[in-house]
């Protein structure tokens, strides 16, 4: 697609873990007439120092990262700029992911294995609209879906949920959150309460599950 005279540069920051993937879909994003890849990301809390730093127009990330995920850095970016627009590239495609990463903020969805026509797509849609899911991410989200992990817990349970499954004990979760290693234990008391499961392989199971942790 041209550029119209009155169009400007659509600047984007770009967040993925995995260095190659990253570089593919920025030799991808760089040769869309108009659009420029500012500054790239490997966590969310680097991406949320980036997004404040340079106010991009669009912020492309992924779901699943070390430390700070994907969607809590959308959450974060969306409360502090919401004009900025929010589009998540994933190989995740259930309806709870897509569900909450709109929740947070996203407004817009895309799968890895899209073809490269979408990404310029999906980019031009946002900017121009304000939202893009692709087709077989729209048709999902017709469909019923079981309760987000949002909906079931709380963020400082997500958090410890996450911290459980990649196996932390008590006391080094307790160390990272600022809490007492009691408190810890209690808060997972009331997660398997809540999600009626009895043992941490049955609570790493659900987390891998909702995208808390990558399989």
């Amino acid at each position: 697609m041209k550029n119209t005279p009155a169009s400007r540069t659509v600047r984007i920051v770009l967040a993925d873990d995995h260095d190659l993937v990253r570089s593919g879909i920025k030799a991808l994003l760089s040769m869309i007439e108009g659009v420029e890849v500012v500054a790239e990301a490997r966590d969310g809390a680097e991406l949320i120092a980036l997004a404040d730093s340079l106010l991009p127009d669009v912020i492309m990330t992924d779901i699943s990262m070390p430390g700070m995920d994907g969607i809590t850095a959308i959450g974060q970016i969306h409360a502090r700029q919401p004009q900025v627009r929010l589009l998540v590239l994933s190989m995740y495609d259930t309806v709870d992911f897509v569900k909450r990463a709109v929740a947070n903020g996203a407004c817009g969805y895309l799968m890895k294995d899209a073809p490269p026509f979408e990404l310029e797509q999906a980019v031009r849609s946002v900017m121009a609209t304000g939202s893009y899911f692709s087709p077989a991410i729209a048709q999902r989200l017709l469909q019923p879906s079981e309760p987000t992990v949002d909906d079931e817990l709380t963020h400082r349970q997500i958090e410890i949920l996450r911290l459980i499954a990649q196996g932390r004990a008590s006391k080094e979760i307790a160390f990272e959150l600022g809490l007492s290693p009691k408190t810890v234990d209690v808060h997972r008391a009331r997660i398997m309460e809540r999600l009626r499961l009895n043992d941490i392989a049955s609570l790493t199971l659900y987390a891998v599950r909702k995208g808390l942790i990558k399989p």
